[in-house]
């Protein structure tokens, strides 16, 4: 892959070398990054060029708005917009001509009706490094949607058109380790989500210890950009805390003595891309490769963190009325008000019997007003075909894991046979496949009407 995507990059960029002595220059003089101009120059590359000036003028236009200021950027945003929509000729003749029962109007209504600007981030992406730049410029546009969100129709674009260029058939599947070139293990450091890299000797342990592996999606378009990578744990058996795997003094554990593959972090790469699906593909795809190579394996499971708990828990303290919480929950959960309350073992023991069946309503019961689980993480796995396996109370006493989860973390099992049919459970009836272990911890007191374990 490595050579031909090489091949077509210096391709591109000879094309658009030859292409710039075609253009006309004389912009250059003078407002390089006014939304004006490029709005201008936006028009001229759809109006239809030869294909080298067509390259050329997209690297300039690219160009040009990645060396805009904030404000700008959002303006050339707005133009997009107000500007680059369906053209409203074209798409009242085509809808004239359904009407008529024309036989090509279903065709020609499709076409006319297609906002212009999806044409022009198609022109945009001929040019040299043009995938990721358009990546990077959704990440500017969402940004500025926290407080535009009268931007939506041109995200909207972008993300028909990501999920065509990133869709599975042009993903490649790669193991991670010493040998992978420097700066992408550089980038592996920097995203690293769930559990931070501390350094460089961090990072080998990770991915070249012999009880460890770590696998990433690449797209050809972007060679030494991963797009989604995850990290793997071989072990004897499910763990329950996030400590025992990271730690660097653990002992080592040769990989055909491992009966069970750990996925204890997975790392979105690009914000640009958020929307377009890679996770549910990687898991299973390494499930495979794992298995294909360590055939002992027998159990897949992940080590997730929990990272809407605590916001949850907090909004049911403050809750007159709560069905979760009983007066003695909320007794034993003033603790968590001390700073220091993780660093005593039988404070923290008392809690996870408080918090695990509390747990087990916000997994199985709490719901968004959509319908759907609370927890973000539960509703990835979940719709992956997992099985909600085993909370872990205390599982993350890290200062991130104690802010987003009170420390909590918890297994999902990835059983082959039941991949499909636990996916077709949860996406067909929102039916949430969990273990016997977690289920007997939920249980109502009619009286109540608060949670208690199950002994």
């Amino acid at each position: 892959m490595g050579s031909n995507t090489s091949f077509v990059a210096d391709l591109l960029a000879s094309i658009a070398e030859r292409g710039r002595t075609l253009l006309d220059r004389s912009h250059r003089v003078s407002g390089a990054t006014r939304v004006e101009t490029l709005a201008e120059r936006c028009q001229t590359l759809l109006s239809g060029r030869g294909e080298a000036s067509g390259v050329a003028l997209a690297a300039d236009i690219l160009d040009r708005y990645a060396h805009m200021k904030t404000g700008e950027a959002i303006a050339f945003f707005e133009v997009l917009a107000e500007k680059f929509g369906p053209d409203p000729e074209s798409l009242a003749a085509a809808i004239e001509a359904y009407g008529r029962k024309v036989p090509s109007a279903v065709a020609d209504l499709h076409r006319a009706s297609e906002p212009r600007r999806q044409e022009l981030f198609r022109r945009f992406n001929l040019a040299p490094g043009g995938t990721l730049s358009l990546v990077r410029m959704r990440e500017q546009l969402m940004e500025a949607m926290v407080r535009r969100r009268d931007l939506a129709e041109v995200d909207r674009d972008f993300a028909h058109l990501f999920s065509s260029w990133f869709n599975r058939g042009f993903l490649v599947l790669k193991r991670i380790d010493w040998s992978t070139p420097a700066n992408v293990l550089e980038k592996i450091i920097r995203y690293e989500a769930v559990h931070a890299i501390r350094d460089w000797d961090d990072l080998r342990a990770r991915v070249d210890s012999p009880d460890r592996r770590c696998y990433a999606f690449f797209h050809p378009a972007l060679v030494d950009e991963p797009l989604i990578f995850v990290e793997v744990a071989l072990m004897k058996e499910s763990p329950g805390a996030i400590f025992p795997i990271l730690d660097p003094a653990r002992p080592l554990l040769r990989p055909q003595d491992a009966t069970t593959a750990v996925f204890y972090s997975i790392s979105n790469c690009q914000k640009g891309l958020a929307g377009v699906s890679f996770g549910n593909f990687l898991i299973k795809q390494v499930l495979d490769e794992i298995a294909r190579e360590l055939p002992a394996l027998t159990t897949f499971v992940t080590l997730s963190p929990v990272p809407g708990f605590r916001k949850w828990l907090e909004a049911e303290r403050r809750a007159e009325q709560s069905v979760v919480l009983s007066a003695a929950d909320r007794k034993a959960l003033e603790a968590l008000d001390a700073p220091d309350w993780a660093e005593k073992p039988e404070l923290r023991e008392e809690l996870a019997g408080v918090l695990a069946p509390i747990a087990a309503y916000y997994f199985l019961a709490a719901r968004t007003p959509k319908g759907t689980p609370v927890d973000p993480v539960a509703r990835f796995h979940l719709g992956n075909g997992a099985r909600l396996e085993r909370i872990n109370p205390m599982g993350d006493l890290s200062p991130k894991g104690l802010a987003q989860a009170v420390g909590l973390m918890v297994n999902y099992r990835y059983t082959p046979a039941d991949i499909e049919k636990n996916h077709e459970a949860f996406a067909g009836k929102g039916a949430i496949v969990a273990s016997t272990q977690v289920r007997k911890l939920l249980k109502v007191d009619p009286a109540s009407r608060a949670l208690v374990p199950v002994t």
